[in-house]
């Protein structure tokens, strides 16, 4: 879908006193006396108007060439010029139209760029972006910074991503501005939503960072359960919330299931094929192969494997939770405009 065909949805005053309408460059007729007239915000709008006064315009030409005959005709138009001309074009309370937050531009301008196969690489940069917040200094959170943090090692292969996303994001930028933090955290429920997952809302406002975040904020692959659960803990989530995330790894290239598929087979495939030995060290041949050392150490953990459990068997319950938890994550940390 261009994204120049994408109209600007403004937020209209339930008001009856408040009429402002837009009459773009033409030159109406009737009167507009007491009516605060101003320039149409978008497109649509100015060819709506456009059209309409043209041939109000159009109209009134060709009665004054037919002549006093048709005096009447130009009054009976003009009257309803004036009468229908509110209803034609909508009012807009300008006091707030410059601060509006259409979503659906947003999710259009994503949807634009995404594919299926691109998905799991977008939900990981919202992971990357709003995963070095910490409630100790309130440090980090969903703030756009990780377009300052791609050459860490961490971050490998993100850029690809925010290549994507960069991409919407010129669109979107000619409709309305967007800021990363907010496109970042859209396009992760939009993936989520593209696989198959939950349908995510997410909050509009964040305001971006202009420097990158600290260092050393997100987990390593070689932690095990209990630094895992302290790590999360930082951040303020709990056991259950650092399991139902790492349900994410179910689309991309680790091998829980169809790359594609957001589903809870992350969650049936640790749980058929846990470490017999309750060590992920000396994990089998599934789990050597599949996931990261992460992933197999939260089994290691009885109450993370209890709702590993829990997510295996009830994946209508892990949705819900992943909804809930992913728009936690997307907030927590987050900087918002006031009006």
């Amino acid at each position: 879908m261009e994204l120049n065909s994408i109209p600007y949805i403004a937020s209209w005053s339930s008001s009856s006193s408040c009429f402002y309408y837009s009459y773009s460059r033409c030159a109406c007729r009737g009167t507009r006396d007491g009516k605060l007239v101003t320039k149409a915000s978008a497109a649509g709008r100015k060819r709506a108007a456009d059209s309409v006064c043209s041939q109000l315009s159009e109209q009134g030409t060709e009665d004054s060439i037919s002549g006093p005959r048709s005096s009447w005709r130009i009054r009976r138009r003009d009257l309803a010029s004036a009468i229908l001309l509110p209803f034609l074009i909508p009012r807009v309370n300008i006091s707030i139209a410059a601060e509006i937050y259409d979503a659906s531009i947003i999710r259009s301008g994503v949807r634009s760029v995404l594919t299926k196969g691109k998905a799991a690489g977008v939900l990981r940069l919202v992971f990357h972006d709003a995963g070095t917040f910490e409630i100790g200094d309130g440090s980090g959170g969903m703030n756009g910074s990780i377009i300052y943090e791609v050459d860490r090692p961490e971050n490998i292969g993100l850029n690809r991503s925010i290549k994507i996303l960069r991409k919407a994001k010129e669109g979107i930028d000619n409709v309305q501005k967007v800021s990363w933090a907010d496109l970042i955290a859209v396009a992760g429920a939009e993936a989520v939503a593209l696989c198959g997952g939950p349908e995510i809302p997410v909050r509009l406002g964040r305001v971006d960072s202009s420097s990158a975040d600290p260092s050393g904020k997100l987990p390593e692959e070689t932690l095990d359960a209990a630094s895992l659960k302290t790590l999360f803990s930082k951040k303020g989530f709990s056991a259950q919330e650092l399991v139902v995330l790492s349900g994410a790894h179910t689309i991309g290239g680790k091998g829980f299931g169809s790359p594609v598929v957001f589903d809870n087979t992350y969650f049936k495939v640790l749980l058929d094929n846990r470490p017999p030995q309750t060590s992920s060290k000396a994990g089998n041949g599934m789990a050597a192969m599949v996931g990261l050392r992460t992933d197999w150490a939260l089994t290691e953990d009885d109450e993370c494997l209890r709702w590993i459990r829990i997510y295996a068997e009830d994946q209508a319950r892990f949705f819900d939770d992943f909804r809930d938890t992913y728009i936690k994550l997307v907030d927590s940390g987050a900087s918002w405009r006031t009006a």
